[in-house]
């Protein structure tokens, strides 16, 4: 299931916070074509955090990998679907926390999926990179704020798109979080590379935590309006 837009959901003002850090992601991107594989794979060690030398050589210089690592990705398809998920669920929370409180879900949320994924997979000697667990915290925080919101969605079958169908956010996005914890669960002992389901989960869980103290001292938005 991948997402393709909102229905009737506009900002009020210019998600220029969004905008920027697809921007930055993109040209650190492109930066790691530029390097021959060999020098990427050191970067990746260099740059980004690797949970067993944090847990077994901790170094308060380390914290800045938690960061790094955010804007570093594995090849473009990597790349591209994060940055598919930020374009279009960034935009309305951005829109609504304002954008002090925006990069703090978004970079908080991102150091805590990290630290989950690093504290669950202590004894793994490889780099943790993307922007996926700072995004899901973005997706933790929509469910909240916009939980009836219509996402467009497609379903890929055999390679290919059926037509797209239209389902409310908090479907949309539980399935997603129920998908990360079905295979997280499944991939738990597992000593090799992959995705990191665990970073999924705590940044979204974290999304879901800060939203909701945000709704209870400020009220939930305005929500989107819709005639059947």
């Amino acid at each position: 299931m991948i997402p393709l837009g909102t229905y009737n959901n506009p900002t009020k003002t210019k998600p220029y916070l969004t905008y920027s850090l697809i921007l930055i992601n993109i040209l650190v991107f492109v930066w790691e074509l530029s390097l021959p594989p060999s020098d990427l794979t050191q970067a990746f060690f260099q740059l980004s955090i690797v949970p067993c030398q944090f847990v077994y050589g901790f170094s308060p210089v380390q914290i800045v990998d938690f960061f790094r690592s955010m804007f570093l990705h594995a090849d473009i398809w990597h790349l591209i679907g994060n940055m598919i998920f930020l374009w279009i669920f960034a935009t309305n929370v951005e829109d609504v926390l304002g954008r002090r409180r925006f990069l703090l879900l978004y970079f908080a949320g991102g150091f805590v999926a990290a630290l989950v994924h690093t504290v669950l997979y202590h004894y793994v000697c490889l780099p943790l990179i993307g922007a996926s667990g700072a995004i899901s915290a973005v997706l933790g925080a929509y469910i909240v704020l916009y939980p009836g919101t219509r996402v467009r969605v497609g379903f890929p079958f055999f390679r290919f798109f059926v037509l797209p169908l239209t389902l409310p956010a908090f479907l949309v996005l539980g399935l997603w979080f129920v998908l990360q914890v079905f295979n997280g669960t499944a991939a738990l002992n597992s000593a090799s590379g992959g995705v990191a389901f665990f970073a999924h989960i705590g940044g979204f869980v974290f999304g879901l935590i800060f939203a909701f103290i945000y709704t209870m001292r400020h009220g939930a938005p305005e929500q989107p309006i819709y005639s059947d």
